[in-house]
C-alpha cells in the first residue's frame, strides 16, 4: 500500500514508483520503462496512472479518446508522467432484457480488482480514474479505497437530450388518445416527447405503444433515433449520472465535474485541471480515505436524495465505504431522506421535463449542496478546499430547476427504506417515483422466478390492476448478478398501469424506475429469504410512508411453507458468474465480494 513521501538527504523525495525505477537491481525494470519508449529525463517524475474505461460500445464511454488527450497534458504541466491502462466498461442499457445484464453488477468487482492490480503490480504514485457509466465508476471508487493511493475521478459527462420534433404532431394525438383513456400520466409523457426533452428511456415507453398499436414502425424508429442523439451518459438521473453527481459531492472529483456535458469545452477544460491537480495531490499526499470519510458519504446520500436520484445507490455507496473502511448502513439513506428535501424533478421522473444539462445550467451538484449547506458535513475534497467552503460559494442559477428549501418537490428525500416480514433486513424504492396513490398499497401476488417471465406477462396483458408483480431469484447470488428490472417496470409505464400495480423483487432497478417499484429485497430467494415463499395470490402490503413491506400470511403458514422450501439449481455453474454467486454478500451489506462468501464485516484499513 501507499508509503507516505519521506526527505532524502539532498532534498529529494521517496516516490511510490521508486521501487520499479531506483537503484542499480532496478536496471532489467527501466529497460522495460524505455523499451515503452520513456525518455530517460522523466524518471524522476510521478508515475499517474490512468484508468480509462475508453470503448466504442457506450455511448458514455466513446468521447473518452479526447478526455484521456486533456488529462495526460493536465499531468506533464504538472510534472507528471501519464501511463494508461484499460477496464471493461458494460452499457447497462444495451444488456437490458437478457442474459447480459447478469454480468453488469459482477463487472463492478472485476473493475476494482482490475485497477487495484494494475495499481499495485506496477506501485503507480497516483492515479486518474476515467469513467462515466453504472458499475464502472462505484467499482474505480472501490478500488481508490482500497489502494488509497492519491486519485481523482474524472466522470466523462452527460449526453444532451434530444428531440421528438419529426413525429411531434403524432405524439400530442397520442397524448390526447391517453387523456380520453383516463391515463393522464402517460399522456404527459407523450406530450413531453412532443414538445419537450427526449431521452434514453423513452425508448422503453416507444417500445410499449408499439406493441399496443399505437406507434407505427416508422415513428417508434423516430422516438429511437430522438432518445440517444450524442455522446455522453443518458440523459436522466440513471445511475451514471447519479453516482458522477455523488462522485463530487464525496469530494472525489472537481467542482462541475459530475454535471458538466461530455460534449462541452468544460468537461476537457475539468480533465485538463484533473490531469495537472493529481501531481499536487501525489506531493501533498492526499489519499482517499482522507476524502471519503463517514461524514463525505452521509454528504453523498444526502445530495442523492435532495436530487432524487437512483435507488443504485444504496448498493454503490455502502460498497465504496466498505473499501475506505468505512460501515454505511442502509438505514443512513432512509435517516437522512427524512431530513431532506427533494429538490430538483430531473427525468426519468413521472412529472419531470428538466434533463442533465439543465441541472448543469443551473449551477450543478455544488448548487444543490449550496441549498443543504446547513446540513452538509465538514469534509476535504480533491481540491484541497472544505466541502462546505465551496458549497457556500456555489449559486443556484435557476431556482425553477433547483427549488429553495421553501418550495421543495417533496418534504422528504427520494429513497426509503421499508422492512417487515417480506424483507427483514431491508428492501429500497424510490419514493420521489411514486405517485400519491401508490404509497399505500394492498394487492395480490402474481409470482415469477424470471425477469422474462414477468415482462411477458406484463406484455401479453396478463397482469391487472391489483396485482404486486413478485419476481423472485433475481438477487446477487440467485441471479446471479442482481440483474436491473427496467423493461418489466417500464412496461407497466407503457400499459398505463403504474397507478394500479406494484412490482417487487431481490433484484435491483435503474434510475428510470417510475411508480411503486421495490427492489432489494433482503435476505434475497436464494438464501431462504422470505421473497421466496410468497406464492400466487398471496396478499402484500406496501406502505411506503410508514415504510413497511408485509406478506399477510399467518405464521403457521409460512413456518410450513419455509420446513418445506428448497433452493433452486443455481442457473449459472461456470465463469465467472459461478464464482460471484459463491462469494458475493447481501445488498443489504453493499452486495460486495468477501472471501467467506457471505458476511462483509466492518474493515479495518491500514
Amino acid at each position: 500500500m501507499y508509503a507516505r513521501r519521506q526527505p532524502l538527504a539532498g532534498g529529494a523525495a521517496i516516490m511510490r514508483s521508486d521501487i520499479i525505477k531506483s537503484g542499480i537491481e532496478r536496471a532489467p525494470h527501466r529497460a522495460l520503462l524505455y523499451g515503452s519508449g520513456l525518455d530517460r529525463t522523466v524518471l524522476g517524475r510521478p508515475f499517474i496512472a490512468v484508468a480509462t474505461s475508453w470503448n466504442d460500445v457506450v455511448p458514455g464511454h466513446v468521447g473518452m479518446r479526447d478526455l484521456e488527450r486533456h488529462i495526460e497534458r493536465g499531468i506533464f504541466a504538472g510534472g507528471g508522467v501519464a501511463f494508461f491502462f484499460g477496464l471493461p466498461g458494460i452499457c447497462d442499457g444495451l444488456a437490458m432484457g437478457h442474459p447480459g445484464m447478469h454480468y453488469s453488477l459482477p463487472s463492478r468487482e472485476l473493475i476494482a480488482d482490475s485497477v487495484e492490480s494494475m495499481l499495485e503490480a506496477h506501485q503507480f504514485d497516483g492515479v486518474v480514474l476515467l469513467t462515466n457509466c453504472d458499475k464502472i465508476t462505484p467499482g474505480m471508487l472501490m478500488a481508490a479505497a482500497r489502494v488509497n493511493i492519491p486519485a481523482i475521478a474524472v466522470t466523462a459527462g452527460p449526453m444532451m437530450a434530444g428531440q421528438c420534433s419529426r413525429i411531434a404532431d403524432d405524439l400530442k394525438a397520442l397524448a390526447e388518445r391517453f387523456r380520453q383513456a383516463g391515463r393522464p400520466e402517460t399522456a404527459k409523457a407523450a406530450e413531453r416527447l412532443a414538445t419537450g426533452r427526449t431521452i434514453y428511456g423513452d425508448g422503453y415507453y416507444g417500445a410499449g405503444w408499439r406493441k399496443a398499436g399505437m406507434l407505427t414502425d416508422d415513428q417508434l424508429a423516430a422516438v429511437e433515433m430522438a432518445a440517444c442523439p450524442g455522446i455522453g451518459s443518458c440523459q436522466g438521473l440513471y445511475t451514471a449520472n447519479t453516482m458522477a453527481c455523488l462522485t463530487e459531492a464525496l469530494g472525489m472529483s472537481l467542482p462541475g465535474c459530475g454535471t458538466a456535458l461530455a460534449v462541452s469545452a468544460e468537461k476537457r477544460r475539468i480533465a485538463y485541471t484533473s490531469g495537472a491537480r493529481i501531481v499536487e495531490m501525489v506531493q501533498g499526499d492526499i489519499r482517499p480515505r482522507a476524502i471519503m470519510t463517514e461524514a463525505a458519504f452521509r454528504n453523498a446520500i444526502r445530495v442523492d436524495n435532495a436530487l432524487g436520484g437512483s435507488s443504485n445507490t444504496v448498493l454503490h455507496l455502502p460498497a465504496i465505504a466498505h473499501e475506505a473502511g468505512v460501515r454505511v448502513p442502509i438505514e443512513w439513506f432512509d435517516e437522512i431522506a427524512k431530513t431532506t428535501p427533494h429538490l430538483t424533478d430531473i427525468l426519468p421522473g413521472p412529472t419531470a421535463r428538466h434533463a442533465m444539462e439543465d441541472l448543469d445550467r443551473a449551477g450543478g451538484v455544488f448548487a444543490v449542496m449550496h441549498v443543504l449547506v446547513d446540513q452538509i458535513e465538514a469534509a476535504d475534497t480533491v481540491t484541497g478546499r472544505p466541502v462546505q467552503e465551496i458549497a457556500r460559494a456555489a449559486k443556484v442559477l435557476d431556482t425553477s430547476v433547483i427549488r429553495p428549501l421553501d418550495k421543495p418537490y417533496h418534504k422528504e428525500g427520494g429513497i426509503a427504506i421499508l422492512k417487515g416480514n417480506l424483507a427483514p433486513e431491508g428492501a429500497v424504492v424510490k419514493a420521489s417515483a411514486v405517485a400519491p396513490k401508490m404509497r399505500r398499497f394492498v394487492g395480490r401476488a402474481r409470482v415469477f422466478t424470471r425477469e422474462e417471465d414477468a415482462t411477458a406477462a406484463i406484455m401479453e396483458g396478463a397482469v391487472k390492476p391489483g396485482d404486486v408483480v413478485v419476481i423472485q431469484y433475481e438477487g446477487p447470488r440467485g441471479g446471479p448478478g442482481m440483474r436491473e428490472m427496467l423493461y418489466p417496470t417500464s412496461q407497466i409505464y407503457a400499459a398505463g398501469l403504474n397507478q394500479s400495480v406494484a412490482l417487487i423483487t431481490d433484484g435491483r432497478f435503474s434510475g428510470a424506475t417510475i411508480g411503486l417499484s421495490v427492489g432489494h429485497v433482503c435476505p434475497e430467494a436464494a438464501v431462504g429469504g422470505a421473497i421466496g415463499l410468497v406464492r400466487e395470490g398471496d396478499e402484500i402490503l406496501i406502505d411506503v410512508n410508514r415504510r413497511k413491506i408485509q406478506l399477510r400470511v399467518k405464521v403457521g403458514e409460512l413456518r410450513e411453507r419455509r420446513k418445506a422450501w428448497k433452493p433452486l439449481p443455481p442457473k449459472v455453474s461456470t465463469g465467472y458468474l459461478a464464482r460471484y454467486a459463491a462469494q458475493v454478500s447481501s445488498a443489504a451489506l453493499g452486495a460486495v465480494m468477501t472471501v467467506d462468501g457471505g458476511s462483509a464485516k466492518e474493515v479495518k484499513r491500514p
